[in-house]
């Protein structure tokens, strides 16, 4: 058994390694916009993409969200045209694209770099593609005034891209690859160059002017509070595989493995053994804790079956008191304090080693000091707080 072992909805439409599967695919249909069946790419036997299926809805933000070596920056070149699939197919509006060279799909992909000409004004950049492809003077005139006033940049329009601040940079790189009316648009860690104060601002900006542009997008990044804030679903790739797909509050609050757990967002992962195993609940043991850990309602598991229970830090509450709950308790003493701000993490070491870090909301000035370093204090969560794991 992999994954999630709670009643996960997500859990049968995203399988674990082994096959790569998003079977929700199937059940799409007629959404099924962009479809990647069955791609894999292997570079010397080195196998990038491990047999990967996949299926992006028209008008949909798509993110590839993984780490170095995962494998989501080499499925956007097989889909950019860039890397030809060692097998599998890639469907765009049903239309196959293996077999057409890069300049012949009806995409446009956005670098990370923005290459802007240099030597050329805004208006020109945008209009670069459009005279490529022998559209009228008038006909180049219009589009590029509607791109300029989509990204809002009608006042700079006779600018050099050096004169332009870096979000200025890469609007204008959106507005060259949208003038076309591309059916795909790929993005190429698209706030990889911009710092991040600039970064949190351009990611709701970006995703105003794609959706407004009404095109259909698939981006790559390794920041996954990028992905988050962005994406309509993402798709966690690790080593090739896809490990889950998901809308980004499935993918926080229903993690199908330890690896989507830990991957995104801060968790505290706890190891034991299926105590009880019930139809409306479920007990699990473990050495690290006092009490049981305590899950208000069934899973697929079975008695004795080891698991790792997840639980958010936000979800776990602090204090000096006892909780008057039987279970999903542990008293400990702050070891670490780190103040955030909005919120302070506490971190707090239980007699038998374990860490919990568990998430204080500062909604006072100061609310948080009467809790400081080597204090004994108490952490808890709800029955349905968490989700058991198995892989």
């Amino acid at each position: 058994m992999h994954g999630a072992v709670q009643g996960n909805p997500m859990a049968a439409d995203n399988p674990p390694p082994g096959n790569g599967k998003d079977t929700a695919t199937a059940k799409a249909g007629v959404d099924a916009y962009l479809r990647i069946v069955d791609v894999r790419k292997e570079f010397d036997g080195f196998v990038a993409v491990d047999d990967t299926n996949l299926t992006i809805r028209k008008g949909e933000i798509f993110a590839l969200l993984g780490g170095s070596g995962s494998g989501k920056s080499t499925l956007l070149r097989c889909l950019a045209g860039f890397e030809k699939p060692t097998a599998g197919k890639i469907y765009l509006d049903g239309q196959l694209l293996n077999d057409l060279p890069p300049y012949e799909r009806p995409l446009n992909m956005m670098f990370q770099s923005y290459a802007l000409f240099p030597h050329m004004t805004v208006e020109q950049n945008i209009a670069f593609g459009l005279k490529q492809d022998g559209l009228s003077r008038e006909a180049i005139k219009k589009r590029v005034e509607e791109m300029l006033a989509l990204v809002q940049l009608g006042k700079l329009a006779r600018r050099k891209s050096h004169q332009l601040s870096g979000g200025q940079q890469q609007r204008v790189a959106l507005a060259r690859s949208l003038a076309k009316g591309p059916k795909l648009l790929l993005l190429d860690e698209p706030m990889g160059a911009l710092d991040k104060k600039l970064r949190s601002q351009m990611q709701l900006e970006l995703v105003n002017i794609i959706e407004k542009s009404g095109v259909t997008c698939v981006m790559v990044t390794h920041d996954q509070e990028e992905a988050m804030t962005m994406a309509t679903r993402i798709a966690l790739m690790d080593q090739g595989w896809i490990r889950q797909v998901g809308t980004p509050d499935e993918i926080y609050e229903q993690p199908t493995s330890r690896f989507a757990a830990e991957f995104i967002g801060s968790v505290n992962l706890i190891d034991g053994v299926v105590e009880e195993d019930e139809s409306d609940y479920v007990t699990i043991r473990s050495p690290q804790l006092p009490v049981p850990v305590y899950v208000g309602h069934g899973i697929s598991g079975f008695e004795g079956q080891e698991v790792s229970f997840a639980v958010r830090p936000e979800k776990l509450g602090i204090g000096k008191a006892e909780p008057a709950q039987e279970y999903n308790k542990a008293k400990g003493v702050i070891e670490d304090i780190a103040y955030f701000g909005s919120h302070s993490v506490y971190h707090v070491r239980l007699p038998g080693g374990y860490k919990f870090m568990a998430n204080f909301a500062n909604v006072q000035r100061w609310a948080s000091e009467g809790l400081t370093w080597n204090d004994e204090v108490w952490v808890w969560w709800g029955d349905n707080d968490g989700v058991v794991l198995t892989s």
